[in-house]
């Protein structure tokens, strides 16, 4: 780790932020940089909301938890006193002015302390003079819904302190430090041994979420194949999770291989260096799991595509047999119809009694009129019949 530095004294005028701090900003940092405290002004009207905001502050020294500062200005103050300890902060959702006077008191560069405002942002690590900047995207799998919840945290890790800034429900950051001070041996080894807590809980954290999206997959292919009509929708929704996920942990193989690579020149703890790089395992077989769900969702739903189109297929030809029935059936009516249409036409003809009509009274017209009637049908009937009409 690198040497402590000293603390120094605070001023709001340290960054030209791109943003005006809101009133009471400068005076939560005046608080923290007084070394008189009953000096110090009364806490400013946004003290409410800094309750809201700080889920817990706590100092410690050699692993062992020493105060338990009720306020960022506290924190602040004790921390300066406790030359040899370390200050671990996390905040939920905080205020612009509580990361400002984060930024003012520990010397934060405004770019990540922006980044840290807006959330959204992807995973990275970066540095910043003694500081390490790193962003990182919690998930959970949520049973009711059958879907992945994703949470955004940033982490700012200096000499001596962690600070973490987290917008959404994941990672369960009580259970992280609960888990640290359970080991003050690992504790002691200070900031770093909090950023691989942190990292491994977030990538513990994966490991639901892959079982309940192979769970997912398997009940999906289930439903290919019985033929559910909704299954496609489903297979969109949850390819859509898989890129947001593998946004999520492509990003930690490269920054764990940074974290390792700076292993020798920050002289990190040999014993915090194995268990980094078992988290970089457990992050590069998560990884390696969420390429193999977009790949199988990708081939599921092709099959299901081939299979919609074959049933499509089977559908139009169905409709075009039964076309094709009924046509036959047309024909035979069509031609029956004709045939029996010959004989009426004759007959209405001649049934019309007008005293003017050829052969009205010539002897032999009944029997041709009845030998034409059948010369007529008969003929349609084998006509239809060569055309496969009847």
């Amino acid at each position: 780790m690198a040497e402590r530095r000293a603390r120094p004294v605070p001023s709001a005028k340290r960054h030209g932020w791109r943003r005006s701090a809101p009133a009471g900003t400068s005076s939560a940092s005046g608080n923290g940089g007084s070394g008189n405290p009953e000096a110090a002004p009364a806490p400013p009207p946004s003290a409410p909301q800094e309750a809201a905001s700080v889920v817990q502050a706590a100092l410690y020294r050699d692993g062992v938890r020493v105060a338990t500062p009720a306020s960022l200005a506290d924190t602040f103050r004790e921390l300066r006193e406790q030359r040899d300890g370390m200050a671990w902060i996390g905040l939920a959702r905080p205020t612009e002015a509580e990361l400002l006077s984060l930024a003012a008191e520990f010397d934060l560069h405004e770019l990540a302390v922006e980044d840290a405002m807006e959330a959204h942002q992807r995973p990275k690590l970066e540095r910043y003079g003694e500081t390490l900047f790193v962003v990182l995207r919690a998930a959970r799998y949520l049973d009711a819904p059958e879907e992945v919840d994703f949470g955004e945290l940033h982490v700012f890790v200096g000499p001596d302190f962690v600070i973490t800034v987290r917008h959404g429900a994941a990672p369960d950051l009580t259970a992280v430090r609960r888990r640290m001070e359970e080991s003050p041996d690992l504790l002691k080894l200070g900031p770093e041994a909090v950023l691989y807590a942190i990292l491994d809980a977030v990538v513990d954290g994966y490991a639901p979420v892959v079982a309940g999206v192979q769970n997912d997959i398997d009940e999906i292919e289930t439903e290919v194949f019985s033929g559910d009509p909704e299954v496609s929708r489903r297979i969109y929704e949850l390819s859509r999770e898989m890129v947001e996920f593998q946004r999520a942990t492509r990003p930690l193989v490269s920054m764990l291989h940074s974290l390792m690579a700076g292993f020798a020149k920050y002289r990190t703890d040999e014993e915090l260096q194995r268990y980094l790089r078992d988290v970089a395992d457990h992050v590069t077989h998560t990884s390696e799991r969420v390429d193999g769900f977009r790949q199988a969702l990708t081939e599921i739903l092709t099959v299901n595509s081939t299979l919609v189109t074959q049933q499509q297929n089977a559908e139009m030809r169905a409709l075009a047999e039964a076309g094709f029935e009924q046509n036959e059936e047309i024909k035979k009516i069509s031609s029956w119809a004709a045939i029996l249409f010959a004989p009426t036409l004759v007959g209405t003809i001649y049934g019309m009694n007008f005293d003017e009509m050829p052969e009205l009274h010539w002897a032999f017209g009944y029997p041709f009129a009845i030998a034409l009637m059948a010369v007529v049908c008969v003929s349609l009937y084998f006509i239809f019949k060569r055309r496969d009409w009847l």
